[in-house]
C-alpha cells in the first residue's frame, strides 16, 4: 500500500484518481508521495521513505529542490495546467491598465447616495478615459505555456506582439501564432513596447530583471505586468519609475507592503491560477505524474531530475537509480548486475545538469545483495525495485 500526504487541499478530481493500492495519510513522515500547492517545505525534514513530491502548479520556490535531489526525492510540477487561468488574468490586467476601470468603479461607489448619478457621470467619466489595446505593442518575456497563450491572445486582440525567449522549446514555438514576432534581444522589448509582461521562472539571472537599468530603456508611459514571480521586479526601482511617470501602471499578482504604497499600481492577491478549472487541471496532472513514477519509475515534468520514460515494464522486473551525473556510473551499474548474473533486457539513462536517472528492465531476478551493492556505489542517491 502506497501512502500519500497532502500538505494543501487538493482537488478531489486529482486525488480521486488514486486506486485501491493507495491510501491518504495525515502523517507526512509515513508518506511515499506528497502533494503540495503553496505550503513551504524548506524547513521540513524528509523521511527516508519519501520518493516524490508533486507541486500542483508551475512554481516550485516553496520546495528545496537540491535537498530533495540529494535525498533521492523527485519533484514534479504541472506546467501548462493553469496556463489558461493565468492568461485570462493577464488579459484582465492589460484591460484594467488601459482603461481606468478601477477608478470608474470607485467613483460609482462614492455616488451611491447621489440621485443625479446618471447626469453627473457624463461629466465625471472624462477623467477615467483610457486607450484601446488594438494597435499597441506588447512585449512578452518568456514564451512557455503561459507566455505563449498570452502572446496568441493579444495578437487576436489586434496588438502588435513581440516575443522573447532564448530557451524557447520546439513545442512552445509550434504553439505560437504566426502573428507573434519572435525577437532575439530583450532590449528591443524594453525600448519598443507599450505593454511588457514577464513570464519567466525566478532564477539568479531573472531576479530583479525589471530594475532601474531595464526601466531606463523603456518609453514613457509603459505598462508593466507581473503575474509570474514577485521577485522579478525590483520594488524600489518600480516605485521610482511610477513616481516619475516612466511607468504608467504596474499590474501585479504579488502585493507586499512596498507595492501597496505605490500610486498607479494595481495588485491582486495571487489570483493567477485561482480558478476551479486550474486547480482541477493541476491536481489531475500532479497525481498522474506521481502515480506513473511510483508504479513505473517514469519521470515527466520533474524540476530536479531528467525526463525518462520506458512505459510499463513488460520484463520480469525493473530497477531505477537516481544518481549524480558523473563518469563511469553506467559501467559500475552494469558490472554489478553482470556479477549478480542479471541479464538486462532494456536500459535507459538520462542526465540533467548534475543529476541523472537510470532505469533497467531485467530478465532475471535481482537479489538483496546486488541491490545493496548498487546502493553503495558512490554518487547513487536511491535504488528502487519497481516491479
Amino acid at each position: 500500500m502506497r501512502r500519500i500526504h497532502c500538505l494543501n487541499p487538493i482537488s478531489p478530481l486529482g486525488t480521486g484518481l488514486f486506486t485501491a493500492d493507495y491510501e491518504m495519510t495525515e502523517k507526512a513522515e509515513e508518506a511515499q508521495g506528497i502533494l503540495v500547492r503553496s505550503a513551504s517545505m524548506h524547513e521540513m525534514a524528509f523521511s527516508d521513505g519519501l520518493l516524490a513530491i508533486a507541486r500542483a502548479g508551475a512554481g516550485v520556490n516553496n520546495i528545496p529542490l537540491d535537498a530533495c535531489a540529494q535525498n533521492g526525492i523527485v519533484v514534479f510540477n504541472t506546467p501548462g495546467a493553469n496556463a489558461n487561468g493565468v492568461k485570462e488574468l493577464v488579459l484582465a490586467g492589460m484591460l484594467l491598465a488601459a482603461r481606468d476601470i478601477v477608478g470608474g468603479i470607485g467613483w460609482c461607489r462614492e455616488q451611491k447616495e447621489n440621485e443625479n448619478i446618471a447626469k453627473d457621470m457624463e461629466k465625471a467619466k472624462k477623467k477615467f478615459a483610457g486607450r484601446e489595446l488594438r494597435g499597441k505593442k506588447l512585449g512578452v518575456i518568456g514564451l512557455g505555456a503561459i507566455g505563449a497563450e498570452v502572446a496568441n491572445a493579444a495578437a487576436s486582440l489586434g496588438m502588435e506582439v513581440y516575443g522573447y525567449d532564448p530557451f524557447i522549446s520546439v513545442k512552445a514555438a509550434w504553439m505560437l501564432s504566426r502573428d507573434v514576432r519572435h525577437i532575439t534581444s530583450v532590449e528591443t522589448i524594453y525600448r519598443e513596447c507599450d505593454y511588457i509582461t514577464v513570464h519567466v521562472p525566478l532564477l539568479d539571472s531573472t531576479r530583479g530583471m525589471i530594475n532601474r537599468e531595464s526601466l531606463g530603456m523603456m518609453k514613457d508611459g509603459v505598462v508593466i505586468l507581473n503575474y509570474a514571480r514577485d521577485l522579478l521586479v525590483n520594488d524600489d526601482d518600480m516605485a521610482a519609475a511610477l513616481a516619475s511617470g516612466r511607468v504608467a501602471r504596474y499590474m501585479t499578482d504579488f502585493p507586499n507592503p512596498k507595492v501597496m504604497q505605490m500610486e498607479h499600481a494595481i495588485a491582486t492577491p495571487h489570483l493567477g491560477a485561482s480558478t476551479e478549472e486550474s486547480e482541477d487541471n493541476c491536481a489531475v496532472m500532479a497525481v498522474k505524474e506521481m502515480m506513473d513514477y511510483l508504479e513505473n519509475g517514469n519521470i515527466r515534468n520533474s524540476v530536479n531530475f531528467p525526463a525518462c520514460d520506458m512505459g510499463a515494464c513488460t520484463s520480469l522486473c525493473r530497477i531505477a537509480l537516481l544518481h549524480q551525473n558523473i563518469p563511469n556510473m553506467i559501467g559500475q551499474i552494469t558490472s554489478i548486475l553482470a556479477a549478480g548474473n542479471v541479464n538486462i533486457a532494456n536500459m535507459l539513462n538520462k542526465s540533467r545538469d548534475q543529476y541523472a536517472y537510470t532505469m533497467a528492465d531485467l530478465e532475471t531476478p535481482v537479489d538483496a545483495q546486488t541491490m545493496q551493492k548498487l546502493a553503495s556505489v558512490e554518487g547513487v542517491m536511491r535504488v528502487r525495485m519497481i516491479k
